[in-house]
């Protein structure tokens, strides 16, 4: 009777080891934000693309973690000698996963549905930029520009510049349909968005996972009992900063340091009085301590920035010294505006630690000069609808993650409310500048002419923060666009 016994503890014990040997197909990563909707190319919010881009939808291009540009429904391409025609050759064989066909005709339906005058693609402003779209088969499409354009092939990388199926295209944010690795399963509202392994895609013998489940969880306390009870398996934008020592120390997770294009920002409504004074918004701007920010809200991560680009873009200008840290500067500005103090204003944030934490030590410091602000904690909807839409706001701290999209502020109904012909004409010359060289000085004259006018407070680069298991691979350290790229994603 032992022998038996003993027979069947070994039996157990190897089959034991050999499930705990076999991959793992699953995968559950944590998300700081829930999106409004799982389509790209109809809102504003970077959840969208967290979940969406690269997964469900894929664009002509691909962007890379290093910033590198390379073919995805595309399979090659040529430049016109103006540099103002695109012809992409179409990789062939490619469905939806609705089943239909993809072809040159879905590229150009995506591009003008994203260029209609009843558009809310973000970066609509670009589409808007294409002169005629040609399709000599279906395989084959021309997008001509009506100027050159030196980031086109960056732009159509993007997640507003996914390509949609036409009869999928009005149900894409609760019922989305692409061409990616992963296909829709499921969504529980304020939990999780869960994605299956789509069989029909064209490389899906190279997709090692079977499932991805995205797990919303806000707040940082959380985020850390996730990942220590194994419910989260890896945390890219990681927001408990001040927890990171303790997974360094932790041989079971792996920790990576990198950047995102994030530019947080103290962004000023530059219509509402007192703020329409560009002297109030310097007051501002000099009554902010951005190490102290970066400290105390950050726990030390993060790069200050002075202007609307972060270090390693293309043209950046290292611009933090053109508002140093000068109480007594504030104060002599606001004194010269006349405006009563204490100057009150509202101060909007959103559910982001860094927006936070960061809205309360910059309420602080504008205490310290005469500012009162009355804080306001809103949800990531009411940010949405309230600050992004209605421009019903005086400060909100929030971080642009689009990469060079300097050109936002060339749109006067942007909801910082910057209405500037002189940096309007600049940016008509940054877009249409074909001469590499002088392209980057002109975002240099942008960033400076931001910096002149003080649109907003320029505080810090967000970090990109990474806690997974140390058996999990392919997570993008770097993030130039907002992305979770599982195609890649295996464990060890």
């Amino acid at each position: 009777m032992r022998r038996i016994c003993a027979g069947l503890a070994a039996a157990f014990l190897v089959l034991t080891a050999q499930a705990q040997a076999a991959p793992k197909d699953t995968v559950t990563i944590g998300m700081i934000l829930e999106p409004p909707g799982l389509d790209p190319t109809a809102g504003a919010a970077a959840a969208i693309g967290e979940i969406a881009h690269d997964n469900i939808f894929e664009c002509l291009t691909k962007i890379n973690a290093d910033n590198s540009v390379t073919p995805q429904l595309a399979d090659s391409w040529t430049v016109s000698d103006d540099l103002k025609t695109y012809t992409f050759k179409l990789k062939s064989g490619i469905t939806f996963q609705n089943g239909e066909p993809f072809t040159a005709a879905d590229v150009k339906f995506s591009f003008e549905r994203a260029a209609a005058a009843d558009s809310t693609n973000k970066i609509k402003a670009f589409f808007q930029t294409i002169d005629k779209i040609e399709t000599p088969d279906p395989s084959s499409i021309a997008i001509t520009l009506k100027q050159p354009n030196p980031d086109v092939l960056f732009d159509l990388g993007m997640s507003p510049s996914v390509i949609v199926e036409p009869k999928s295209a009005g149900t894409n944010a609760t019922k989305p349909v692409g061409t990616g690795p992963f296909k829709f399963d499921s969504w529980v509202k304020g939990s999780s968005v869960t994605l299956t392994k789509w069989d029909g895609y064209r490389a899906a013998k190279t997709i090692a996972l079977n499932k991805v489940t995205f797990r919303i969880i806000n707040d940082p306390a959380a985020q850390v009992a996730a990942l220590l009870a194994g419910d989260v398996d890896a945390f890219p934008r990681f927001g408990s900063f001040e927890s990171v020592a303790q997974f360094q120390s932790d041989p079971r997770f792996t920790v990576t340091v990198g950047g995102t294009e994030g530019k947080t920002i103290l962004a000023m409504n530059n219509k509402k009085k007192p703020l329409d004074d560009v002297r109030v918004r310097q007051a501002i701007a000099y009554a902010i301590d951005r190490k102290a920010v970066i400290d105390g809200a950050q726990s030390g991560y993060g790069t200050p920035i002075g202007s609307h680009m972060v270090p390693g873009d293309p043209g950046y200008v290292d611009l933090t010294a053109a508002y140093p840290y000068d109480p007594e500067k504030s104060k002599s500005l606001l004194k010269a505006t006349g405006v009563a103090l204490p100057l009150q204003l509202t101060l909007q944030l959103p559910p982001p630690p860094y927006a936070r934490q960061g809205g309360e030590i910059i309420a602080a410091e504008l205490a310290q000069v005469g500012i009162e602000t009355k804080i306001e904690n809103i949800e990531w909807a009411q940010w949405l609808s309230g600050v992004y839409t209605n421009k019903n706001y005086d400060l909100t701290v929030i971080s642009h993650v689009e990469p060079l999209d300097i050109g936002i502020y060339a749109n006067p109904n942007y909801y910082f409310n910057y209405d500037s012909k002189a940096f309007q004409d600049l940016y008509a010359k940054i877009s249409t500048t074909a001469d590499p060289q002088e392209h980057l000085k002109l975002l240099g004259d942008a960033q400076r002419m931001l910096v002149t006018d003080c649109v907003n407070a320029f505080l810090f680069q967000l970090p990109q923060v990474t806690i997974a298991n140390k058996n999990l691979h392919g997570l993008w350290k770097n993030s130039p666009i907002f992305v979770n790229d599982m195609s890649a994603v295996s464990w060890e």
